[in-house]
């Protein structure tokens, strides 16, 4: 009786005290010990010592978690509660326990998420030596970065092998990346300001609106954490003849107090044109880029923070021949000078128990774009000098988005719900094309979801979006003239499913529904040409809203062997399109060639997504993905509209698709300060359109591709807080590069596919304190 009683007394009020250490058996501060099934917990001091007093129920397990680490459970015992516990903790090489908000608005370890969250992150930035945004997306399954035009270098992102338009591309979670900006905003972006990028495949839209029927792209800025700073010169010779110049920054300050906090960031970008088959016309542009930002943050109290996020944006770019020249004395020039101004606010508030949590924000983009499509198209006649003197054109975007949400946390469950307003006002003209774009676009969303737990190892995300949108938009082009003026709401749910088979495996279901409203998109606000005309896309006629179903089913295993932590991810998508938007090229008028936007026949995407990561220990990681699949019409879709109808070219299969694409990371310390990083992209053989006069387009097949690149980096650490690296690596290594490019002025500059470019000869110098 009286051992009974001992023990009863240990469960309710037992205390557990102890200490946790890395594998080095060195302290680790800051941990956080949870009592499992309570709210009671704490966090370890400097030396990683823990007390936890006067626990109330019985114990039967804690949770051990810490940033760079594995999270642990360790079982508890009585005899555990009377004396101290020792923890070793592994570390997170893969980053699985890591934080992330883009699977529910909220964060949530990548691991607990039932949504699939790749993350892009400063590591992999680094090995890919990659200083804008558009040279490191490829290294995730399912998504790839295609150049689109060789005068302008037009790029846009692919998730699960649908273009750009049917991605959402979100800043800090804001959708306030337009139509405009994805032009050519990749390339606007630096690696420098980024902290990581988050990647959602397939149905997002229940929580971040329309055109997130392929997934989303969160970008998520550098936040101060500590105080440091870093500067850094890249270099690059570009086919052993043009110079890329780079020089970028960022630094951090954090107050004692732990109250306030600021990042500063900073590109400044310089790269000359490229010409790889010697026609005197580039295939790669001349670019000029001056990008610095900041992003702030200051806690009035411990339960509000207020935080600020402001980056500024100026690109020049051109290509086209007689780069030195001003355009419109030019066979054929694309020039355009941007700025932008994108920045945001956000208050956010928690209760006393941090049970609720409320959200204010509000973010804007405001951009300015000078641009000139044209040229003298190889003729040199009056009339081809009047066109080229006013194929000046001028484009004004503004984008914004504000909306309020509230979190509460229950014992186990999360509710989640929300309201925004986004607006959307694109004007663009052309005067020597008679081309206009005037379209505002409103939305206003309304969301919630539940995070229902519904066992220890069964959860479920339950959410539905209704949207109420309205497009206005008057478009014109060389005497067309189109309107849209609709409004109209949609309903959009969601569902997904995670479910812990074993502690080592995990199974991941979902569906959800998403819309495209008719609207201007991307490629739109692009121009290209053919046979020396311009090329325009003009919206069509009653065109009916695009509605999507998406369905996504997963195994994931993750498992260490010793040391060596592994996860391997298995996973189907399939993707049905009702009413898709596509463009037909259908008339040669006067100087142009009109492109016309219309709703085709049905379309499905499905395929399999595989990924394999292994991390021997940190200083030894392989990362490896790939994807296979198909992208199809139901019914043979009209891509171009001949003279006669025997003239036409259709298309059951997407084309700029590769049906196999992937990726492969090796990153390797030999000894601390020495590192080596090997990369790889392969792109499959896809179908790419080839317009051989203005009247005539072929459907080429394209060659696969694989590009291969090494990096080696030696770091020299001078003082404890300053280190200097010093780096260099070939990209492209065995210049895997289109070698049948059009040339000349009548080129069609759209005929443009695989790597972004030649063999690259990089090297540069990283200093600051780093880790």
């Amino acid at each position: 009786m009286v051992s009974l009683f001992v023990v009863g007394t240990l469960n309710i009020h037992a205390q557990i005290r102890g200490t946790v250490k890395n594998q080095k058996n060195e302290p680790i501060a800051n941990a956080t010990v949870q009592v499992d099934g309570t709210k009671q917990g704490t966090a370890t001091d400097s030396l990683g010592n823990f007390h936890i007093e006067a626990v109330k129920a019985p114990v039967k397990s804690l949770s051990i978690s810490a940033i760079g680490y594995q999270t642990l459970k360790k079982q508890v015992s009585a005899t555990d509660q009377q004396q101290p516990i020792h923890i070793n903790l592994h570390e997170d090489n893969l980053n699985l326990s890591e934080v992330v908000v883009s699977a529910s608005r909220y964060g949530m370890e990548r691991k607990k998420a039932p949504v699939i969250v790749n993350v892009l992150s400063p590591k992999l930035f680094n090995a890919t030596q990659s200083v804008a945004m558009s040279e490191t997306l490829n290294y995730q399954p399912g998504v790839r970065v295609e150049n689109n035009c060789q005068n302008c270098g037009f790029s846009q992102v692919r998730l699960n092998g649908m273009e750009g338009a049917y991605s959402q591309i979100l800043i800090n979670s804001r959708a306030v990346f337009s139509a405009l900006n994805s032009v050519y905003g990749l390339d606007q972006i630096p690696t420098s300001m980024i902290d990581r990028i988050e990647v959602v495949r397939s149905g997002g839209s229940a929580l971040f609106g329309a055109n997130a029927i392929a997934g989303t792209i969160n970008i998520i800025t550098k936040d101060p954490v500590e105080n440091d700073w870093q500067l850094k010169s890249t270099n690059a010779i570009i086919g052993g003849k043009s110079w890329d110049n780079t020089i970028d920054f960022n630094s951090s300050y954090i107050d004692n107090d732990l109250k306030t906090g600021v990042t500063f960031y900073g590109m400044h970008r310089n790269r000359e044109a490229y010409d790889h088959n010697g026609d005197g016309f580039s295939e790669m542009t001349k670019l000029k880029n001056l990008t610095f930002g900041t992003k702030a943050f200051y806690r009035p109290s411990d339960f509000d923070k207020i935080t600020l996020d402001l980056s500024v944006l100026n690109e020049f770019r051109r290509g086209g021949d007689r780069i030195e020249e001003a355009p419109h004395f030019t066979d054929v020039t694309e020039q355009l000078r941007t700025n932008s101004l994108i920045g945001g606010l956000t208050y956010d508030h928690y209760s006393k128990d941090y049970k609720h949590k409320i959200s204010l924000y509000g973010s804007a983009q405001f951009t300015d774009r000078e641009s000139f499509y044209g040229g003298l198209g190889g003729g040199r006649t009056h009339q081809d000098s009047v066109l080229a003197a006013n194929s000046y054109g001028d484009t004004d975007d503004f984008a914004m988005v504000a909306g309020t949400q509230y979190t509460y946390t229950f014992e186990r469950d999360v509710l989640t719900a929300g309201v925004e307003f986004n607006n959307n006002h694109t004007k663009d003209k052309i005067p020597g094309y008679q081309r206009t774009i005037d379209q505002k676009t409103h939305g206003l969303g309304s969301y919630v979801q539940y995070e229902w737990n519904i066992l220890e190892n069964l959860k479920s995300l339950l959410g539905a979006r209704y949207d109420y949108t309205y497009v206005d938009g008057s478009y014109s082009l060389a005497g067309h003239n189109r309107s849209s003026s609709e409004s109209f709401g949609t309903f959009s749910p969601r569902l997904t499913l995670l479910y812990d088979i074993t502690d080592y495996l995990q199974f991941r279901g979902g569906f959800a529904r998403g819309f495209r409203a008719p609207q201007a998109f991307n490629e739109d606000m692009h121009v290209t040409s053919v046979g020396g005309q311009q090329v325009f896309v003009l919206i069509g006629e009653n065109l009916k809203t695009e509605y999507s179903n998406a369905y996504t089913g997963s195994f994931n295993f993750t498992k260490n062997f010793g040391t060596t932590q592994t996860s391997l991810l298995l996973e189907g998508f399939y993707t049905q399109l009702n009413n898709p938007f596509t463009t037909v090229m259908t008339s040669e008028e006067e100087n142009l060639i009109i492109e016309e936007m219309r709703n085709g026949t049905g379309a499905m995407v499905y395929g399999t997504n595989i990924e394999l990561n292994v991390a021997p220990s940190a200083d030894l990681s392989f990362q490896a993905g790939g994807t296979i699949q198909r992208s199809e019409y139901k019914d043979d879709q009209l891509l171009f509209e001949g003279p006669t109808a025997a003239e036409n070219i259709s298309s059951k299969r997407f084309v700029r698709t590769p049906n196999v694409y992937g990726y492969l990371n090796a990153n390797w310390k030999p000894v601390k300060p020495f590192s080596v990083d090997l990369t790889s992209v392969y792109t499959g053989s896809m179908l790419v359109p080839h317009m051989v006069a203005p009247e005539s387009m072929v459907l080429k097949t394209g060659k696969e591709f694989y590009e291969i690149n090494l990096r080696l980096g030696y770091t020299f650490q001078v003082k404890k807080e300053f280190s200097v690296e010093v780096f260099g690596g070939i990209q492209n290594m065995f210049n895997a590069f289109q070698k049948d490019f059009d040339t000349g002025a009548l080129r069609d500059s759209q005929y443009i596919y695989g790597p972004s470019r030649p063999r690259t000869v990089t090297f540069g110098v990283k200093l600051g304190h780093f880790h």
